[in-house]
C-alpha cells in the first residue's frame, strides 16, 4: 500500500507543478497580449496618419509623359503621397494657377520657371521631367523650298531652313511667323540659337524688322496654325514639344525640319521642362514629394524600356497617356518615342545646374529672359534618385 505521507507528497508536487504551468501560461498570455497591443497600436497609428496631398499641374506634352505614367501606374502604391495631376492647355494658364494655395508642384518650361523665381522665389527646382524633346515644323510652303524628303533621322539644323526663312521674307516683305508655346520657353531659346547660328534674327511679338517673328500659340493649336497658312499659301512654322511636331508629319500637312537636340547639344540631352515645388510643400510634405519624384523617375525608366521593347509594353504606355491626352494619337506617340531617333529621353532627371545655365545664358542673350538667377538658390538636390542615372 502507498503510505499516506507519500500521497501527501505527491499531491503537493502535482499542485506545485500545476501552479508553475499556470503561472507560465499567464505570463505568456500577458506578453503576447502586450505584443499584439503594440502591433495594433502601430497599425492604428499608421492608419491614423493620412497621406499628404501632392497636386501637380502640367500642359499636355510628351515632356510630361513620365508624370502621367506615375499617376496611372504607381499612385496606389504610394504610401506617403496622395498624388494628383491637373491639366492646363497652355503655359499662360500654368503661371497663375501655380500661385493657388492648393497646388504643390508644377511641370513647366525652365525659362518661365526662372522668370517666376525672379519675381517671387518661394519655390525650388526639384527635378527634370525629360531631356531634349522639341523640334521645328514647317508648313508645305516652306517644306517645298527646303525639300525635306529625306528620312527624319537625316534632318539636321543646317542652312537650308534658314535660307528658306530668308527667301520667304524677301518675297513677302515680312518675317515668317513661327509659333512658340510661350515667349518664356526653351522652344524660343532653341529657335533663337538656330537662327543666330545661321546669321538670322528673331523678334518676339511685333518686331517686323527681324527675319523670323515668334508668336505665342498654344501647343495643341500649333498644327492648325500652319494648316491654315497652307490654305492661304503663306509660309509658316512652329517650334513646339513632341508630339505636336510629329502630328504635322504623320497627318501630312507639313514636315519636321530639325530636332532641338541637334541645335542645343548637351551631355545626356538639353534641359527643357522641369519640376518645381513650393517651399511650403518641401517643408511640410518632403517625404511625400520625394516619393512622387521617385515614381516619376521610375516611370521615365519604364518609358525607356518600353520604347526599346515595343509591342504590347509600348501600346500599354500609349493607352495610359491617351486617357489624359486623347489628342495625342498612338501613331504620333510612337513616332516621338522612336528609339532610332532618340529625340526625347527620360533618363538622368536629377537637377543639372550646368545644363540649366546653358539655357539661361542663351535666354538672356536673346532677350527672352530679363535677368540671370542664382541657380544654386533655385535648385534643391535633396530629391535626387539613383534609379534615374544612366
Amino acid at each position: 500500500m502507498i503510505s499516506s505521507a507519500f500521497k501527501r507528497s505527491t499531491h503537493r508536487w502535482l499542485s506545485d507543478g500545476m501552479y508553475r504551468v499556470m503561472l507560465f501560461v499567464c505570463i505568456l498570455m500577458v506578453s503576447l497580449g502586450a505584443t499584439l497591443g503594440i502591433a495594433k497600436a502601430g497599425a492604428a497609428s499608421q492608419a491614423a496618419t493620412p497621406k499628404k496631398t501632392i497636386k501637380a499641374i502640367y500642359v499636355p506634352l510628351a515632356d510630361h509623359y513620365a508624370a502621367i505614367l506615375a499617376y496611372e501606374k504607381y499612385r496606389n502604391q504610394m504610401k506617403k503621397a496622395d498624388f494628383s495631376i491637373e491639366q492646363h492647355k497652355g503655359w499662360n494658364l500654368i503661371r497663375p494657377r501655380f500661385l493657388s494655395d492648393d497646388v504643390d508642384m508644377a511641370f513647366m518650361v525652365c525659362p518661365l520657371a526662372m522668370e517666376m523665381f525672379i519675381e517671387k522665389p518661394d519655390f525650388r527646382w526639384v527635378s527634370l521631367m525629360h531631356r531634349d524633346g522639341n523640334a521645328l515644323a514647317v508648313n508645305d510652303i516652306l517644306s517645298a523650298r527646303i525639300q525635306l524628303n529625306q528620312p527624319l533621322i537625316q534632318r539636321k539644323p543646317d542652312y537650308k531652313t534658314a535660307e528658306a526663312f530668308k527667301a520667304a521674307k524677301e518675297s513677302s516683305g515680312g518675317p515668317v511667323i513661327c509659333g512658340v508655346p510661350y515667349f518664356l520657353s526653351t522652344h524660343t531659346v532653341i529657335l533663337y540659337k538656330y537662327l543666330k547660328d545661321h546669321g538670322l534674327t528673331l523678334g518676339l511679338g511685333f518686331d517686323r524688322t527681324r527675319d523670323v517673328l515668334a508668336l505665342e500659340v498654344a501647343p495643341s493649336l500649333s498644327p492648325s496654325h500652319i494648316k491654315k497658312k497652307n490654305s492661304r499659301k503663306i509660309p509658316a512654322a512652329f517650334e513646339q514639344s513632341l508630339p505636336w511636331v510629329d502630328v504635322v508629319e504623320t497627318q501630312g500637312f507639313g514636315r519636321v525640319a530639325w530636332y532641338s537636340k541637334d541645335v542645343m547639344p548637351w551631355p545626356k540631352g538639353h534641359i527643357d521642362s522641369i519640376a518645381v515645388a513650393k517651399d511650403r510643400c518641401i517643408k511640410e510634405k518632403k517625404e511625400a514629394l520625394g516619393e512622387v519624384i521617385y515614381y516619376i523617375h521610375k516611370s521615365g525608366m519604364d518609358i525607356e524600356k518600353a520604347r526599346k521593347k515595343g509591342g504590347r509594353d509600348l501600346i500599354a504606355i500609349s493607352n495610359m497617356i491617351r486617357k489624359h491626352i486623347p489628342d495625342h494619337t498612338q501613331e504620333a506617340i510612337f513616332q516621338s518615342l522612336r528609339p532610332d531617333l532618340n529625340v526625347i529621353n527620360y533618363y538622368n532627371l536629377n537637377v543639372d545646374k550646368k545644363g540649366l545655365k546653358q539655357i539661361m545664358d542663351y535666354a538672356i542673350e536673346g532677350g527672352i529672359l530679363r535677368d540671370p538667377i542664382n541657380i544654386d538658390a533655385f535648385a534643391d538636390n535633396d530629391f535626387s534618385t539613383e534609379i534615374t542615372k544612366q
